[in-house]
């Protein structure tokens, strides 16, 4: 009855958070606050009525391990905030068990794969639906001096990479020197796709009134020399949103350009679902 209540709970909010994720780029505080609140409620209980506290300390392991991980992939910029919030919810209601068939640990490996097939798979729709743009972004990026300066040192790293395997006459490390050329070719590509796709689909002017907490700002605004906000922030606070409304009001600033994130909480969800029903990804890939 337990476990039945925890994923019900997980279910319900993670196509919550989907929807909301998918209409509006965000998922509300209410939501991942409520989450975290009834992870650790229901195992407080839980704990008091078995009298057994394995059930809230587990949640307290869960809340903490994704806290980490949470703020990880948000200083780092992978994730916003709403998705940050709704991973410590997430912990905090499964819970986490010492050992490697644990349901969050399954849930972790299968969030950072799928997540990664996920991203690739929605950044191809985004460059698919916006074709004519990215074609003419990536000849202009792909001429501009950062980009092919970088592009020449690339190449002469794959030059020098295959060229030793001349010298080479063990084939796993000749395979090793071929891979790892074809990773380093491949992965000069994907970052020049990301940074196209950032622009042509993922920017976009917005009022002051419009910003909410944890939006990221593309460019430093500055208003009579002074620092009000910009990317280093890693998200607007709510002191400086209402700064550029007041700014606004005074006509000093206009629009300000910010940068939508991928909605991730639909990976979430997917993760959730395979986990349920097939366990850990890595382990069912060793069994075939």
């Amino acid at each position: 009855m337990f476990l039945e209540i925890i994923y019900s709970v997980c279910f319900l909010a993670l196509v919550i958070g989907t929807y909301t994720d998918f209409k509006t780029r965000e998922v509300p505080d209410w939501l991942n606050f409520s989450l975290i609140a009834s992870g650790l409620g229901i195992r407080l209980i839980y704990s008091a009525t078995e009298m057994n506290w394995s059930y809230i300390i587990n949640g307290l392991y869960g809340f903490g391990v994704f806290l980490v991980l949470a703020m990880i992939m948000f200083y780092t910029g992978q994730w916003g905030g709403g998705d940050s919030k709704m991973l410590m919810g997430l912990g905090a209601l499964i819970g986490l068990e010492i050992s490697l068939d644990s349901f969050l640990v399954g849930f972790v490996i299968n969030v950072l794969i799928i997540g990664a097939v996920y991203g690739l798979l929605y950044s191809l729709y985004l460059t698919i639906r916006n074709w004519k743009k990215f074609v003419n972004a990536f000849g202009k990026i792909f001429s501009k001096k950062p980009y092919s300066l970088i592009r020449k040192i690339v190449l002469i790293l794959c030059v020098i990479l295959l060229g030793s395997m001349i010298f080479i006459e063990e084939t796993s490390l000749r395979l090793t020197m071929f891979s790892l050329a074809v990773i380093l070719f491949l992965s000069y590509y994907l970052w020049i796709h990301v940074k196209i796709i950032e622009r042509i689909a993922m920017h976009k002017y917005v009022n002051p009134e419009e910003l909410t907490e944890g939006d990221w700002i593309v460019n430093e605004v500055k208003v009579d020399g002074k620092y009000i906000c910009g990317p280093k922030d890693l998200g607007v606070e709510k002191n400086q949103i209402n700064k550029l409304i007041r700014l606004k009001r005074l006509g000093k600033i206009k629009r300000i350009l910010i940068k939508e994130g991928i909605p991730f909480v639909p990976s979430f969800l997917t993760a959730f679902i395979v986990t349920y029903i097939y366990g850990n990804i890595i382990f069912l890939i060793l069994m075939i």
